[in-house]
C-alpha cells in the first residue's frame, strides 16, 4: 500500500464511539497519544540500548558496541544499566497503555506501518531492525534550553511564554548531529566518538523532560478517574528519568569536534563553574513563579499549561529531527492523535 493508504487505514480504525467501561472517546484519546509517543520512545531507546546498554533477555536484540559504550561510560560508569532500564520502562509504558485501551474496547496506537527508517549499521545493532526503525538518531537538532529553564528562579514558560531560556550547548541547537555511530567508521576517532556520546547524553534528558510535562498536562483533561490515575502514575517515572539524565549530561567532557561526514562542528562547554544557570551539579528544580506572581515561588514541573500540549509535543519532536525520513502518512496519523488529545476537555463534576 502507498503511504497515504496506510495512514488512511490506520485513522479509520481509531474508534470514535464511546467505549465500554466508562471510557469516553476523549479519555481514549488522552491515552492513545502517549501510547504512540511511548512507542516512539521505545524505538529510539532500543537503538541506544543495542549499542550502549546492557544486553540481556529483558531488553534483547543487540550485542553492544564496546567503543560507543566506553565513550558513554565516560559520563558515568553506570550508564549502560541506566540506558537498559529506561528502555525497559518505555516498552512497558506503551505495552500497558495499548493493552488498557483494548481492554476497554478502544483502538490502540499502531505505528508498525511506519517502521521504515534505516538506523545505524554499526557493530552491535540488531541486524533484523536495520531499515525498520521509527526514529532517526543521526540528524538531531537538540534544544537544550530545558537546562536553564529548570534553573531559572524568575521565569516560568507558563507565565512568560515569550521568555527565551539560554541553550546550555548552543551548537547542538543548530545543524544536525548524530547521537549514535552511523557506521563503524564513526568509532575510529576517539574525540568524535566522545562527541557522539555527549550528544546522546544531552538528548536523553531533552526527551524525558517532554514527558515530564506532557503527562500532568494531559491528566488535567481526564474525565475517567482511572485514566487520571494512569496518567499521574506514569508521568512521575518520566520525571525520574529526566532527573537521572540531567545529572549525567552535566558530566559530559568539554570538547570540540567536527563531523567527518557532514562537516558540522559541535562544542561542549565546561559547565563546572557556570553559575546558577549553567553549573553542572545544580540539578534540583529551582523554585519559580507559578499561577500568579503575587504567590510565593515554588519548585514545580514546568510547563504544565494544557492548551495545545499534544500538538506542541509532536512539533517539538519533529523539530528535533527525530522523524527525518518519515512518510506523510506518519505525520498525518500522529497529528490526528495529537489533535484528538488536545480537543479533549475535563468534564467531571
Amino acid at each position: 500500500m502507498g503511504a497515504g493508504t496506510i495512514g488512511a487505514g490506520l485513522l479509520a480504525n481509531v474508534p470514535t464511539a464511546k467505549a465500554s467501561g466508562g471510557l469516553t472517546p476523549g479519555d481514549a484519546a488522552l491515552l492513545r497519544f502517549p501510547a504512540a509517543l511511548e512507542l516512539i520512545e521505545a524505538d529510539f531507546w532500543i537503538q541506544y540500548n543495542e549499542l550502549g546498554g546492557v544486553q540481556d533477555p529483558e531488553v534483547p536484540g543487540g550485542t553492544g558496541n564496546d567503543a560507543y559504550r566506553e565513550a558513554i561510560e565516560v559520563l558515568d560508569e553506570d550508564m549502560a544499566i541506566y540506558i537498559h532500564d529506561n528502555t525497559d520502562d518505555e516498552i512497558t509504558h506503551h505495552t500497558f497503555l495499548n493493552a488498557y485501551l483494548e481492554s476497554k474496547g478502544a483502538g490502540p496506537a499502531n505505528l508498525d506501518p511506519f517502521r521504515t527508517l534505516m538506523g545505524s549499521t554499526a557493530t552491535g545493532v540488531n541486524p533484523n531492525l536495520i531499515g525498520h526503525r521509527l526514529t532517526n538518531l543521526t540528524q538531531l537538532t537538540i534544544d537544550t534550553s530545558w537546562w536553564t529553564r529548570y534553573r531559572d528562579d524568575s521565569h516560568n514558560p507558563d507565565l512568560d511564554p515569550n521568555h527565551v531560556f539560554p541553550q546550555v550547548v548552543p551548537t547542538l541547537a543548530v545543524n544536525q548531529h548524530t547521537a549514535i555511530p552511523r557506521t563503524d567508521a564513526d568509532t575510529t576517532d576517539p574525540n568524535f566518538l566522545q562527541a557522539i556520546a555527549n550528544t546522546a547524553a544531552f538528548h536523553f534528558p531533552t526527551i524525558e523532560q517532554g514527558g515530564n510535562s506532557l503527562y500532568p498536562s494531559l491528566a488535567l483533561r481526564a474525565t475517567h478517574e482511572e485514566v487520571l490515575r494512569i496518567l499521574i502514575s506514569i508521568g512521575p517515572t518520566e520525571t525520574m528519568h529526566f532527573q537521572t539524565w540531567s545529572d549525567k549530561a552535566g558530566n559530559a567532557p568539554m570538547l570540540t569536534a567536527v563531523d567527518p561526514v557532514t562537516g558540522v562542528s559541535v562544542m561542549f562547554p565546561d559547565l563546572s563553574g557556570g553559575g546558577e544557570l549553567f553549573q553542572n551539579n545544580l540539578i534540583m528544580p529551582e523554585p519559580c513563579p507559578f499561577l500568579d506572581r503575587n504567590l510565593p515561588v515554588v519548585s514545580i514541573i514546568r510547563p504544565t499549561k494544557t492548551e495545545g500540549v499534544a500538538t506542541g509535543a509532536l512539533q517539538f519532536l519533529t523539530d528535533m529531527g527525530l522523524f527525518i525520513g518519515q512518510s506523510p502518512a506518519f505525520f498525518a496519523y500522529m497529528t490526528q492523535l495529537a489533535q484528538a488529545a488536545d480537543a479533549t476537555h475535563h468534564t467531571r463534576s
